[in-house]
């Protein structure tokens, strides 16, 4: 029979800001139950257990929790935002406390015996600290922590004397508590059980893969190992596939430049490229791309590494070089399939790029990424890789090159006027003289940084007569420049309308446009 809380805890309120009164809470639930669920333990009274829950009337999970737990369950309503900031605040403290209790007693987290270092541990005995539940715990926390603050990356880096534990959050590495050392083959040999990768190779990279169930819903993890001086790091990257492909205006492209580049995707054939360095958002913005054009009469075939966003009736395939498999190979077979609309997830080699031009030539409309520092450079990149000029002339239809800025907080986003010397860094730029810049104070919101979540500012190469006939002479990049359209806008001057819209502040468009 289902719990039924009695009226009273109906009219508790929950503080997350209170202190917790007693300690035996934070082992009624186990902490990743609390993770999964978003529920947090305020009180515990005989047989009779209070929870804070986002959603009461969740009955499943209260059924569950009493089934976990052994206790009646009551029920007290809080906001999503103050459960996350309890079970931060408490169960972090908590599992500081387990990491002592691992780490056998020592006084100094930081000193180590060197075993843990030297790899002398028996794949056995590592496969026996993996398997223990505090240490277990520890590892879904890691995750669990990561995912609440919409992390794109997780760094487990050993050093000489501690175990460093950084997140990318916005496109910037975020440091958390450092773990006792060691506990370093554990925790690793953890991962890689969890990744199916072999705990007892530990001199040589590897790379695994997780499906990892979160409250937010499944979470896919790319895992990637190497071994260095003081042990193997690891680096987790974190792919939600629960979140949606939204539209091109959420990832901040205004309304001409997001004009011009749909007339781009309504082309029978030719090739569309997006550049910019790793993390930028370029597979992201493909994505919205083919999602924009797709329809049942059209046959949309990808290639990617990895598919990171499974979309409806588009036929993707993962590159798995293992087997054989690259993404010149299977371009090769992609265009066996009769398709319509082609995405290769990136041009890595002559041998791609030749064939997806070539494609692009004999009636497909190919989009791929490019790994250069503006959109100009893709042209004079793709030439210098061995495509022939007047093929890529006649193929290329535009270049979108893009960066990712951090977005200011909007929770405590105040007017502050920049530093002069800033401003003169912006001399090719037009800033009006009484402009209102912003700024972020910082606060919880955004773990006082003033910045929360990104937005992209976007260049876009539209391949016009005059550029196409310079193409075919392998032209300089200011050569290309200078036969662009006559709205064409450049990446820092985006950035800057962005910041004059008080999106984003100068500070981080110099981080991204300064080459």
């Amino acid at each position: 029979m289902l719990n039924t809380p009695p009226q009273s805890a109906s009219r508790v309120v929950f503080d997350p800001d209170a202190p917790l009164t007693d300690a035996s809470l934070l082992t009624a639930i186990p902490t990743e139950v609390v993770n999964k669920y978003q529920v947090f333990p305020m009180r515990l009274a005989g047989e009779r257990l209070t929870v804070a829950m986002a959603d009461p009337s969740d009955l499943q999970t209260v059924e569950e929790l009493s089934v976990i737990t052994g206790y009646t369950i009551e029920r007290v309503k809080a906001s999503g935002t103050s459960i996350s900031k309890a079970i931060s605040k408490h169960f972090g403290s908590h599992v500081s406390r387990m990491l002592e209790d691992m780490d056998g007693g020592r006084s100094d987290p930081e000193s180590t015996t060197g075993e843990e270092d030297s790899g002398e541990l028996a794949p056995a005995r590592l496969y026996e600290l993996a398997r223990e539940p505090s240490l277990v715990n520890l590892v879904n926390l890691i995750l669990f922590e990561a995912i609440d603050l919409q992390a794109s990356d997780i760094h487990i880096e050993p050093f000489e004397k501690n175990l460093k534990t950084r997140y990318r959050v916005d496109g910037v590495l975020v440091e958390r508590a450092p773990t006792p050392k060691n506990l370093h083959p554990a925790i690793i040999s953890r991962i890689k059980i969890l990744a199916q990768m072999d705990i007892a190779e530990r001199f040589v990279p590897q790379d695994g893969h997780i499906e990892f169930p979160s409250h937010k819903g499944k979470v896919d993890i790319r895992v990637s190992t190497i071994p260095t001086v003081f042990g193997e790091s690891v680096v987790m990257r974190l792919l939600d596939r629960s979140s949606s492909i939204g539209s091109f205006e959420e990832l901040g492209m205004d309304p001409v430049t997001l004009g011009n580049f749909n007339k781009c995707l309504t082309k029978a054939h030719g090739i569309v490229l997006v550049t910019g360095p790793t993390g930028s958002g370029k597979t992201t913005t493909l994505y919205h791309a083919l999602k924009q054009i797709f329809t049942p009469e059209l046959k949309i075939i990808t290639i990617e590494d990895p598919v990171e966003y499974q979309l409806d009736g588009i036929v993707q395939m993962p590159v798995n070089t293992r087997r054989g498999l690259s993404f010149a190979n299977g371009l090769r077979h992609i265009l066996r399939q009769d398709p319509d609309v082609v995405m290769v997830g990136e041009i890595r080699d002559s041998e791609t790029a030749d064939i997806a031009v070539r494609a692009a030539l004999t009636g497909h409309l190919v989009f791929s990424t490019l790994h250069t520092n503006n959109a100009a450079g893709a042209i004079t990149r793709l030439i210098d890789m061995g495509v022939e000029p007047f093929l890529l002339a006649s193929s290329l239809i535009a270049v979108l090159a893009q960066r990712l800025v951090r977005r200011i907080c909007p929770s405590c986003k105040v007017p502050l006027a920049p530093d002069p010397a800033l401003l003169a860094g912006f001399g090719d730029c037009e800033l009006p003289e009484n402009a209102t810049f912003y700024h972020g104070t910082g606060c919880e919101e955004c773990l006082n940084s003033g910045l929360r979540g990104r937005l992209g500012i976007f260049e876009l190469l539209r391949v016009n007569e005059a550029l196409r006939g310079a193409i075919g002479k392998k032209p300089s990049i200011d050569a290309i420049h200078k036969r662009a359209s006559a709205d064409h806008i450049f990446m820092r001057e985006d950035g800057v309308r962005k910041v004059l819209d008080g999106q984003t502040i100068l500070e981080e468009v110099l981080r991204v446009t300064q080459d």
